[in-house]
């Protein structure tokens, strides 16, 4: 009997902890301010809580046709953006003026990131390419950015929507990496995206790696599979997580060209 309540008092006690640290197991992020970029401009976005944001503003570089087309990247859960400037810049070669997002939290900003707080910072992003910029938007959402922006996409549909390897929801892929918890139950953090996904319609393109260690390929695939506007799910073979393949890669950009 004993024993049964220690065991009780020791999962009470896990749980508890799993509750009050779980934003640290969701959550990596490179709090430094990144060294500042040649080719990027440093802009400041303002979110509807009062924070002042730092984010990386790079134009259609020299030479490339403009495509009066904005892209609003929304990063995964780690790093900081200095991390995205090669997509930035391959993003650029395609005539697109990129807003590299940089959430709270990251990069040398204020606060401390959440889903609630994530989801304000792509709106401010969103509102400085509409008000500033002035040029229709795509979204580009990478892992835990895809979630970002599919939720946004939601509340303000975009001209097209990039979902680089994607998961289902959270809690889904918490369980791939946390099987021995009730991930469902605890998190404080949800992120859908299949149940979402369905409702935009606008173009979309999901591109996943086949070799994926951090969110399981079949949750990309389910997510290309709900997409109501799918254009094409782009395979990668043999790419892990964060192989170049899966940040600047020729079959990612191809992808984003193609959906231009």
């Amino acid at each position: 009997m004993r024993g049964a309540v220690a065991v009780l008092i020791a999962l009470v006690l896990i749980l508890i902890l799993a509750w009050a640290v779980q934003r640290k197991l969701i959550y990596f992020p490179d709090r430094a301010a990144p060294p500042q970029a040649a080719g990027a401009s440093e802009v400041t976005l303002r979110t509807s809580d009062g924070l002042r944001l730092g984010a990386w503003l790079i134009k259609p570089m020299p030479g490339t046709p403009d495509r009066r087309l904005a892209v609003l990247v929304a990063p995964g859960n780690a790093g900081n953006r200095y991390g995205r400037l090669p997509l930035g810049e391959a993003l650029a070669r395609l005539g697109l003026t990129v807003l590299l997002l940089e959430y709270r939290g990251y990069g040398g900003n204020p606060g401390s990131p959440s889903e609630q707080g994530l989801a304000r910072d792509a709106d401010a992003g969103l509102a400085y390419l509409v008000e500033q910029v002035r040029l229709p938007v795509l979204y580009y959402g990478e892992s835990l950015g895809a979630a970002v922006v599919t939720a946004l996409a939601v509340r303000q549909p975009p001209a097209g929507l990039v979902l680089r390897s994607p998961f289902e929801d959270l809690a889904t892929a918490g369980r791939a990496h946390y099987p021995f918890l009730p991930v469902g139950w605890l998190l404080r953090d949800r992120f859908p995206v299949t149940s979402l996904i369905s409702q935009v319609k606008v173009p979309t393109v999901v591109v996943y790696g086949t070799a994926d260690t951090v969110v399981p390929p079949a949750q990309s695939a389910a997510v290309a599979g709900r997409a109501a506007g799918l254009v094409s799910a782009v395979v990668v073979d043999g790419a892990d997580h964060n192989d170049r393949a899966l940040l600047d890669g020729p079959q990612l950009i191809a992808a984003v060209a193609a959906l231009i």
